[in-house]
């Protein structure tokens, strides 16, 4: 239930964001020229992103279970077309979520962690040449965790990790080589978590599985 209050959360931030773009442009990209994607484009985009965790974090040793809450942040990505119908995109964002513990009894708190998560997909674009121009793709993610508050423990780590990443989404022409963009990525994400609380130490297992819900704008070269 925590997940789908978070998912929906997200995803009417995204519809409302998305309203309030297009009912400013669709009706003037109706008429205005466009540039169609091929091979050797150059595209930047910057979208407002919604990091909604999907976490499963439990412990061996520790009664309960993780929490981790969501995050809106700015981002960046950079796309190359090697052909008409297939390019390769790299996200740069760093997002910050605080983590408790909920022993079934109380809520511990467990600071709060930054998270570096350098993605890069391949995809595979349909109608490249039209104004509608939706896409999937599959990449690697490596993310780095840094500036760890340690809240009520003594200490916390998290280990930096490799994950996958699966996306879907479209670009919608305006005008020239300007686009709006929706985007949705699925980041299957592991790390080991260590915490030291009351002079004891735990270890966690931390599946953080993060949605990343995406609009924004882009511009091509």
């Amino acid at each position: 239930m925590s997940f789908l209050k978070k998912t929906m959360g997200a995803t009417a931030l995204g519809g409302l964001m998305a309203a309030a773009l297009l009912s400013g442009n669709v009706a003037y990209a109706q008429t205005a020229e466009f540039k169609p994607k091929q091979a050797g484009d150059f595209l930047i985009r910057g979208r407002v992103l919604g990091v909604v965790p999907d976490e499963d974090i439990t412990s061996n040793t520790l009664p309960g279970e993780g929490n981790v809450d969501n995050d809106v942040i700015p981002e960046l990505d950079f796309s190359y077309f090697v052909t008409d119908n297939i390019a390769f995109e790299l996200i740069a964002g760093t997002s910050k979520h605080d983590v408790t513990w909920n022993t079934g009894s109380a809520n511990v708190d467990l600071g709060s962690v930054r998270l570096l998560p350098p993605t890069l997909t391949a995809q595979y674009h349909f109608m490249p040449e039209s104004r509608w121009s939706p896409y999937v793709g599959a990449g690697i993610n490596y993310t780095i965790f840094y500036d760890e508050k340690r809240g009520g423990s003594q200490s916390i780590s998290y280990d930096d990790s490799f994950g996958y990443a699966f996306q879907a989404g479209f670009d919608y022409a305006i005008s020239g080589a300007w686009s709006l963009n929706f985007d949705v990525k699925k980041i299957f994400l592991n790390t080991d978590v260590t915490t030291n609380v009351g002079g004891t130490t735990y270890k966690a297992d931390a599946d953080l599985d993060p949605w990343l819900f995406g609009i924004g704008v882009g511009y091509r070269f």
